[in-house]
């Protein structure tokens, strides 16, 4: 072959990787712009909506004190605005569903991770991750049906409503986020440190309460973050199961309700602009920042964990 042609066909060679090496860089260039864009975009809808609902729920201080509206526990519009037991029962629902689906949901992702058998495990996981498919007023109709009579005929206490059914539903709904993320994180766990364990003498039990957990913790707490915003924000089935009795509640059988739910039940029966409709909006707003509190608590519970850890 001559070898001018072998030169011009290098030459062609170069030129194309040339070619082909700007095309990746505008690329990357275009799709880095769309991703700055979108979150752009994203942070500027958040902020619409926090602005919007925090400057129509600030107006009810117009009329409403800030002291009657968060420890008053009458709610009687338009006399009346005490919120704060829709507070106690959004917290308190949102509690005792991360109290019951939180150990089981970590029991759940532990036994997927590291004791299941891969056949078991290959079956588990994609049930686990059809359960988030579920809609909410599915469980609410079960929870109806099935579990509010089961805790009248067998407590005694009347109705069955309250926090004991609404907790036990939300914490089955919970279980797939804990249990996914939790897993996800426990097998991300480097293989060589549990094997270290098990070299230095620990049973199988202690290198997973001792060693896979604790390192496995950060993601753990990301997966109970979810599963609390799950809960906090959860409205079908509660409103179901609650009872949707504005009192606090005194005990788990106790009919109460939650700030979610109460939004739904009377948003659409109050004009925009007046201090009832203004006071749901300012419920919302409670809503948002008890949701951002609790963030921002267990990511500094998980940042002084990681701290300590690092200095043992």
């Amino acid at each position: 072959m001559n070898r001018n042609v072998i030169a011009e066909r290098v030459l062609d060679m170069k030129k194309n990787m040339d070619g082909h090496h700007v095309r990746t860089l505008l690329y990357d260039r275009y799709i880095r712009y769309l991703f700055i864009a979108s979150a752009m975009m994203m942070t500027l809808i958040i902020l619409t909506i926090i602005i919007f609902v925090g400057r129509q729920g600030l107006l009810t201080f117009k009329e409403v004190s800030p002291l009657q509206f968060f420890f008053g526990t009458n709610w009687d519009p338009p006399f009346e605005y005490g919120a704060l037991s829709f507070i106690v029962g959004s917290l308190a629902v949102t509690a005792l569903a991360i109290l019951i689906g939180g150990p089981l949901g970590l029991a759940g992702a532990v036994f997927m991770a590291k004791i299941a058998p891969p056949r078991m495990r290959e079956v588990m996981r994609p049930a686990t991750d059809l359960y988030v498919a579920i809609p909410s007023v599915v469980y609410g109709f079960i929870g109806l049906t099935v579990l509010v009579p089961f805790i009248r005929s067998v407590l005694h206490t009347g109705s069955g409503f309250g926090l004991l059914a609404a907790g036990l539903v939300l914490a089955i709904m919970i279980l797939p986020t804990v249990i996914t993320i939790s897993e996800d994180a426990i097998r991300s766990v480097p293989r060589p440190l549990e094997e270290a364990s098990l070299a230095l003498g620990a049973t199988r039990w202690q290198t997973i309460w001792k060693v896979i957990i604790p390192a496995a913790l950060p993601g753990i707490l990301a997966s109970i973050i979810l599963a609390m915003a799950r809960a906090i924000g959860e409205t079908m089935a509660v409103q179901m199961l609650i009872g949707n009795t504005p009192q606090l509640p005194f005990n788990l059988t106790t009919p109460t309700t939650t700030l979610p739910s109460e939004i739904v039940v009377e948003m659409g029966n109050t004009p925009f602009g007046s201090a009832w409709n203004n006071s749901l909006f300012l419920m919302a707003l409670v809503l948002l920042v008890i949701s951002l509190l609790l963030i921002l608590a267990i990511r500094y519970l998980a940042k002084k964990n990681a701290m300590n850890t690092s200095n043992a």
